[in-house]
């Protein structure tokens, strides 16, 4: 996904082109198709449907400007594609992002209740030693006020 975010887009002649095909020539390749044609040589793969049967009965010029029209539709899409994977990757970003803030709070929620719980552990043997206190002092008067009886 870094490699497709790093991509941008620009524009030749009317065509969008991926920067990493800036190196190819719209121009060159144009050329050596109409060449082809011209010589009457069709282009090696046939059963490709770039050109479907009933437009190979077309002229050179027609079929470079259907070419051409199919070249700036695909690279709509790539383009369209492109920024939906951005946008894909910035949600994931933002998504990580949360996940790694909530694992935080996590983090942080599971010391809370690790401390109270110990607190808690402290307070009950707290309490635990009063309630034995209570029990002796409270046998303690009981044993006084048999005394003074």
């Amino acid at each position: 996904s870094s490699k497709i975010r790093n991509m941008e887009v620009q524009s030749a002649d009317g065509i969008a082109v991926l920067e990493d095909c800036v190196g190819f020539s719209l121009t060159k390749t144009i050329s050596k198709v109409e060449e082809k044609l011209k010589k009457g040589v069709l282009p090696d793969c046939q059963d490709d449907d770039i050109i479907p049967r009933v437009e190979n009965e077309m002229g050179a010029e027609a079929q470079i400007r259907l070419l051409k029209a199919k070249l700036r539709v695909t690279q709509e899409d790539l383009a369209n594609v492109v920024f939906e994977c951005r946008k894909k990757d910035d949600e994931n970003q933002n998504l990580e992002t949360r996940l790694k803030d909530t694992e935080e709070e996590n983090t942080r929620l599971q010391r809370t209740i690790s401390l109270q719980q110990s607190q808690t552990e402290k307070y009950k043997m707290l309490s635990q030693e009063a309630n034995k206190k209570t029990e002796g002092l409270q046998q303690e008067v009981t044993a006084l006020e048999k005394v003074l009886q």
